[in-house]
């Protein structure tokens, strides 16, 4: 997850601030889901809402263009939960603003993968060979982790893999040049470079499939996307009843169908071993 600072969609705008009650005044069956527009946003529409209205609650899922409100209302009551982030960014986000928020549950996340529109492999890498990666702190790691991984660099030992950075290369073992660029621009860069990392819900919003990446990173738990919630409604029947729609089969079936390439939760995951 990154952030950046972009301008909320009108919609989004117009329907947080066009409410003036909090959300504990309202029918306990209406629920407000915010999310960052595209894959997640269709997980909520696909396979949560479906769920949840089979048991009575009205949803409407509400769209985000920027990483910064969805957090502000879900804490003021504008919205009852989102997901658009992850762990790292939540605890940093909160911990900042101080605002009450916590974790409810992991989602299906799309990994950030390296493409190229010049090359068919990581083999035809060489001295001088051009790759775009993110220059904001959280992507950038990822993506430097992945470059040590296929042993086009070495990090330097020791070093914490979720705060690693340019500096602490310490061996380009393929002499290739690194090119940060903000995380928006990367799937546009494949037309100039050899190789570039592009976030998920990047390649998926520029028309990239996830099976079409040279290389995925295997998501650790601290960049598994999640569901947020207020920790004063931990305890509310709402909140059990979401969790438990996606843990659901149904959802896991959705997760197959539409989502292909998403790396799969725990829950998830021990649901397909189950029906084995």
């Amino acid at each position: 997850m990154y952030r950046r600072p972009l301008l909320i969609s009108a919609i989004a705008l117009a329907f947080v601030t066009s409410l003036s009650t909090p959300a504990f005044a309202k029918d306990p069956k209406e629920l407000v889901i915010g999310t960052s527009a595209g894959p997640y946003a269709d997980q909520v529409k696909l396979g949560i809402k479906p769920i949840l209205e089979k048991q009575g609650y009205k949803v409407k899922v509400v769209e985000f263009n920027d990483y910064i409100q969805p957090n502000f209302a879900l804490a003021e009551g504008a919205l009852d939960a989102n997901a658009f982030q992850h762990i790292i960014y939540l605890t940093k986000f909160s911990t900042d603003n101080k605002l009450a928020l916590s974790e409810l549950i992991k989602v299906p996340t799309a990994p950030i993968a390296i493409y190229s529109k010049k090359h068919k492999s990581l083999n035809e890498v060489k001295e001088g060979t051009t790759v775009a990666l993110p220059n904001d702190p959280t992507n950038q790691a990822r993506a430097l982790v992945l470059l040590d991984q296929l042993g086009w660099i070495k990090l330097r030992a020791n070093i914490d893999p979720i705060r690693a950075s340019e500096k602490d290369v310490a061996d380009n073992l393929k002499k290739i040049k690194l090119i940060p660029l903000e995380a928006a621009q990367l799937p546009r860069s494949l037309e100039d470079t050899d190789f570039s990392f592009v976030n998920g819900n990047f390649a998926l919003a520029s028309g990239l499939k996830l099976n079409e990446a040279l290389a995925r990173e295997k998501i650790s738990a601290n960049y598994q996307n999640l569901v947020a919630i207020r920790t004063a409604d931990k305890s509310k029947p709402w909140v059990k009843d979401l969790e438990a729609a996606y843990r659901s089969k149904e959802f896991l079936e959705v997760t197959n169908k539409h989502f292909a390439g998403f790396s799969k939760p725990d829950y998830q995951q021990a649901l397909e071993v189950a029906a084995k």
